[in-house]
């Protein structure tokens, strides 16, 4: 059984670790207001928390492993096949570490969303909070974009700042991002789900 109710826009949520931005769209999707229904949970990989988190909600969770395939394009076609399966409109990228293949792009243009903990395009790809604290950086943030064939490139839907304090650690900095995160990530994808947003070249457009 999948959270939600009908009506609504069926997604596939793409996780890798323990799960907390799929927790914030689990618990916005109890709104039966929210624009977005969770068909699937898929997984790069057994045994993690994000997966629990599905099982705690009755939600239909598959694991895909990365180290069951030979190339990009074989797991992104196989994490296609289960979001056919569930029918889904689009993906949902919530700490999920891998890359999609072209393949992905092509099956669900405009409609493959990202949350990356920067203002992109400054620090894309892993260690973001890291390197923006390497960088010495006074503001950092989040943002929520759709994905592109280029890593965390595509057309940015939301951002949002988060100021740098002295004496930050990576893991302090990373738990007040995440707390933007959890807030932003399911507005976008309600918006999504509602049909809310319009992508024109590189900007995306919020409509009412």
């Amino acid at each position: 059984m999948s959270v939600g109710t009908t009506e609504r826009t069926r997604i596939a949520v793409l996780v890798s670790g323990s799960g907390s931005n799929l927790q914030a769209l689990i618990d916005a999707s109890l709104d039966p207001d929210f624009g977005a229904e969770i068909a699937v949970v898929i997984a790069d990989r057994p045994h993690v928390s994000a997966l629990d988190r599905a099982a705690a909600q009755d939600i239909d969770h598959v694991v895909v492993a990365w180290s069951d395939f030979f190339d990009r394009a074989a797991f992104t076609a196989a994490i296609c096949d289960v979001a056919r399966r569930y029918e889904v409109a689009g993906l949902v990228l919530a700490g999920f570490m891998r890359i999609l293949a072209r393949g992905a792009i092509e099956q669900y243009p405009d409609a493959i969303i990202n949350v990356h903990p920067a203002l992109l395009p400054a620090f894309p790809g892993a260690d973001a909070v890291g390197r923006a604290l390497a960088h010495g950086v006074t503001v950092t943030g989040v943002t929520v974009h759709f994905v592109d064939e280029q890593v965390d490139h595509g057309p940015i839907i939301l951002q949002e700042a988060v100021a740098v304090r002295s004496g930050d650690t990576v893991a302090v900095l990373h738990g007040r991002i995440q707390k933007i995160e959890h807030r932003v990530f399911p507005r976008v994808v309600d918006a999504f789900g509602k049909g809310l947003l319009r992508v024109e070249g590189r900007r995306v457009e919020w409509t009412s």
